[in-house]
This record gives structure tokens, C-alpha cells and sequence, in this order.
């Protein structure tokens, strides 16, 4: 697979030290995150697969870029919600291959679906109260970060008791509480909540490296190569 990567940061990095251990090439690298890498199309014709991992204001452009001339795109850049449901949209009806993913880790995402089932539980307890705690590097320009929404969304729409600005149509109820902290170079940890005046019950992910954020989103693109639309981990994975 010949991949071409936008954003070559931390992260762009790290999958490309993953990618050439799984006998993949890295054919393009850009590190500016703006659409200009964009102005030459033609260096896009080597690649198989886009990788991206840029900023929020140009995820958007990059990933629709990728759309104009039928490439397969894998984007985990957080941020811009409303974004992704317009590409998430285009690539269904115009069958092109958008895999976004809030976080690629395949542990993040076993930590989704238990989300899921404990908030489809939890929804109607009314004695227990939901609360979220994620911690990042100093590094991270979004907060909440893309993860706690995608936990909190599950949450909000398993219950009509709580609500989340962007999450939900209503702000109707209580509004779920997420606290985001930034200190040090912390890869990612995440926290749910459920509390009650007796006790607690909560399901935790701790990330030791960006290691598991780089081989789900290798393992994304590969996916991509052979599925069409809007493409999730959760389909890759099966849940």
C-alpha cells in the first residue's frame, strides 16, 4: 500500500514507522497542514491511500481534496464535527471512501462500545449522574478533546436526562459534565462515570504511547482500500 501522509508531526511520524514495519510505503509526506499541498494533484497519483492528521481549520479542505479526485481518505483530526457529517455524507452518496475516527485506537474503541452498552443501562437510573474526564499533552489544540464527544454523544443519546451543546438537538436536562485537563505529554486518558450518592461505576482507557493511535489508523486505511461510503471502526471492527 503506497500511502500518502498529510501532517507529519508526532503522529504522522509514528505511522509511518508502523506503516514501513508492515511492508508499506510512504509516498508523500506533507507537514504544512493547509490546503496548498493540494496545488500539485498530480504528486497524488502515487498514492493508494491519504492518511491525514492536520488542524481542525483544514481538515475539511485536505479531506475534500481527497473526495475531488477519488483517493481513499483516513482522517483523525478532531475538532470539526459538523465537518465530518457533510464528508461522511458525500461519501455515501457519491461512494467514495471517508473513514473518519475520533480516536483510531483499537483499545479507545472497545472502550466506545462498553460506553454504549453502560449508557443504554444507566440511561433510566435516575440516581446515578454521568461524568467524563479526559487528559492530554499540553500539545492538544481541541478541548474536549474528539474522543470525550464521541463518549459523551453516546451518552446523550441513550438518555433524554442530559444533554451537550453540538451533541444534541435539545438542551434539555442536565448538562453532562466533561472536564478536560492538559499537562505534561500525556498520549491520552479517558474516564466515565456514573456516580451515585452510594457508589460509582467507571470505565477507563489510559494510552501508554501513540503507538495504538498508529495501527488502527494504518489498519483504517488498509479497510479503506476495499469499502466505499462512510467508513467507522466501529465497521472495521465488527461491534
Amino acid at each position: 500500500m503506497d500511502i500518502i501522509l498529510v501532517g507529519y508531526g508526532r503522529m504522522g511520524k509514528a505511522i509511518e514507522r508502523l506503516a514501513l514495519q508492515r511492508g508499506h510505503i510512504v509516498v508523500e509526506r506533507y507537514d504544512a497542514p493547509t490546503s496548498n499541498v493540494f496545488r500539485d494533484t498530480h504528486h497524488f497519483e502515487r498514492g493508494d491511500v491519504c492518511i491525514e492528521f492536520s488542524v481542525p481549520q483544514a481538515a475539511e479542505i485536505n479531506c475534500s481534496h481527497c473526495l475531488d479526485i477519488d483517493m481513499p481518505v483516513v482522517s483523525g483530526t478532531t475538532g470539526w464535527l459538523e465537518g465530518v457529517r457533510i464528508l461522511q455524507e458525500r461519501a455515501n452518496r457519491e461512494g467514495k471512501s471517508f473513514f473518519y475516527a475520533s480516536n483510531f485506537s483499537l483499545g479507545v474503541n472497545v472502550l466506545f462500545e462498553l460506553n454504549r452498552r453502560l449508557a443504554k443501562i444507566m440511561g433510566e437510573q435516575t440516581d446515578y449522574i454521568p461524568f467524563i474526564k479526559e487528559t492530554h499533552h499540553i500539545h492538544k489544540l481541541d478541548a474536549p478533546s474528539g474522543t470525550a464527544l464521541t463518549l459523551a454523544e453516546s451518552i446523550v443519546s441513550n438518555s433524554n436526562r442530559f444533554y451537550y451543546e453540538g451533541l444534541s438537538n435539545s438542551l434539555e436536562g442536565e448538562r453532562l459534565e466533561i472536564e478536560s485537563v492538559r499537562e505534561g505529554e500525556v498520549p491520552g486518558i479517558h474516564e466515565v462515570v456514573w456516580r451515585s450518592s452510594v457508589d460509582k461505576i467507571s470505565l477507563c482507557h489510559e494510552a501508554f504511547s501513540r503507538n495504538g493511535f498508529a495501527l488502527g489508523a494504518i489498519l483504517a486505511a488498509e479497510y479503506a482500500l476495499t469499502h466505499k461510503g462512510a467508513l467507522t471502526m466501529e465497521q472495521m471492527l465488527g461491534f
